[in-house]
């Protein structure tokens, strides 16, 4: 099993912040059918073959998610499209 660990610096406001990060949980639900539920300031995210949790905090953000056996082959790639993501929606 592979995983992601994610800290990405951020400067918005916790509002703000989670409204990006609700925004990305609804297009990755829509595009690939993922599950998600906010406990506190985390989303937890789970589909078949991940799980995963956005933590937001005041400066930082962090992304975790164990990937099964066939996405942990993709790994890299889709580290790189959370990195993109990321850098877009919290510039």
């Amino acid at each position: 099993m592979s995983s992601i660990d994610i800290r990405h610096d951020h400067s918005l406001t916790p509002a703000k912040a989670r409204k990006a990060v609700e925004e990305v949980a609804e297009k990755l639900a829509e595009r690939f059918g993922i599950e998600y539920d906010w406990a506190g300031d985390t989303l937890n995210f789970a589909r078949s073959g991940v799980d995963g949790k956005i933590a937001l905090g005041p400066k930082q953000l962090r992304v975790t998610a164990s990937l099964g056996f066939l996405l942990g082959a993709l790994k890299g790639p889709i580290e790189s499209e959370i990195r993109r993501v990321l850098d877009e929606r919290f510039k």
